[in-house]
């Protein structure tokens, strides 16, 4: 059973990744020409306006019933449409600039745990830091509709077979929960090992001490 002084640490940061990571998405869209996200208040660094309350609750539950966290913030509304260039396309950017910010975050947490000494209590916030934004950038890669790396694997499917899978949204995230349930020691253990192959690649860049492992 995991402790809830750690939890509750823990939530400050998986918020600020999450809305950090929804920005990503906002502002790549708005950059790219679509403005809705922007017209929805989206377009901001207030956790609140990214926050999903049963992806917020899935957090809480998986963090406290095991030791694969799962969770997920509010969609950034996207319309296709008003993306300069081929729309396909368009929506891979969008999808990718959430990753990528996650990777980021976790090679900026990765470079201070390397190089900076810390107090027990602060380098602990750092790593989970790191390893929280580790997690959400290799997630949110699954291509499982509606996760981002489903709008990444589009950018190369042909137009009616990429409208047939969007339209699988509405249905991937109870696909997505049923393969945690029923491959969860499979998945642990596919995920550990693309956990350590990103921490070693953000080890290498960084330099300095080692990286600690979970």
């Amino acid at each position: 059973m995991r402790d809830l002084g750690t939890f509750i640490v823990l939530v400050p940061i998986v918020l600020a990744s999450l809305a950090l990571h929804e920005l990503a998405h906002a502002y790549t869209a708005f950059r790219l020409g679509d403005p809705t996200a922007k017209l929805l208040g989206r377009l901001t660094f207030n956790p609140l306006a990214h926050l999903d309350p049963l992806g917020t609750l899935m957090f809480a539950i998986t963090y406290f019933s095991g030791s694969f966290l799962f969770g997920w913030a509010k969609p950034v509304p996207v319309d296709p449409r008003n993306l300069r260039g081929n729309p396909q396309r368009g929506m891979a950017l969008v999808a990718i600039a959430g990753p990528i910010t996650n990777f980021v975050l976790a090679l900026v947490a990765g470079g201070i745990l390397a190089h900076v000494g810390l107090s027990e209590r602060v380098f602990e916030i750092v790593f989970d830091t790191m390893l929280v934004n580790i997690v959400l950038g290799i997630f949110n890669l699954v291509p499982i509709p509606p996760l981002d790396g489903s709008r990444i694997a589009g950018a190369f499917m042909p137009r009616e077979l990429y409208l047939q899978w969007s339209a699988f949204d509405q249905y991937g995230i109870f696909v997505l929960i049923g393969l945690i349930l029923f491959t969860r020691q499979a998945g642990i253990s596919l995920f550990s090992g693309v956990y350590g192959v990103t921490l070693d690649v953000i080890s290498a860049v960084v330099g300095g001490a080692p990286l600690p492992r979970v």
